[in-house]
């Protein structure tokens, strides 16, 4: 079962997006274009592409075509019934389906890139793409923070900054003051 939390946290860990409210519920966007929202009876809708709604509408049996102008825009399903980690594709999905071109093109980047650089695995995926999409590929650039800026980053909690805390020790350097 998955719940607003999650998908918040799927959402806001993407590059840009912004949480808001459209029509009395809560939305995401990303550079003002509207990508996700959850209606007040707890279905998540997501702008799709139409090969993505259709690919959604066949994984998921709950979840119904969205149409403007009886062409599809995407897919309505209850957030109950998703599970965390299509939700997480699908809100991806559409984001991607929603965000400049470019900045589809860089997260694809990092995301390739996910072994890019030193950064430590033990920081986990969620502040890797939070580092990555900021531009912070190695520890050198890491040290170039302070702890109070890598903590602003969507994605990178208490542990990822003591992992690299801890990392950036064992070469001798620290964060930034």
């Amino acid at each position: 079962m998955t719940t607003i939390a999650q998908l918040r946290k799927a959402a806001l860990a993407l590059p840009e997006t912004e949480e808001g409210r459209h029509f009395g519920m809560v939305a995401f966007s990303v550079r003002g274009k509207g990508f996700a929202s959850l209606t007040k009876d707890g279905c998540v809708q997501l702008r799709l592409s139409e090969d993505d709604a259709r690919a959604a509408l066949a994984t998921h049996a709950g979840a119904e075509a969205v149409l403007r102008s009886g062409a599809t825009i995407g897919v309505r399903l209850a957030l109950a019934e998703a599970n965390g980690k299509d939700l997480n594709a699908l809100v991806r999905a559409a984001w991607s389906n929603r965000a400049p071109k470019r900045l589809v093109a860089a997260m694809d980047a990092a995301s390739a890139a996910d072994a890019t650089g030193d950064l430590p695995a033990a920081i986990g995926r969620p502040a890797t793409r939070a580092l990555l999409g900021a531009g912070i590929d190695t520890l050198e650039r890491v040290a170039r923070h302070s702890e109070a800026e890598l903590l602003a980053l969507h994605g990178v909690g208490p542990k990822a900054v003591r992992v690299l805390k801890e990392e950036l020790a064992g070469k001798g350097t620290a964060l930034r003051a």
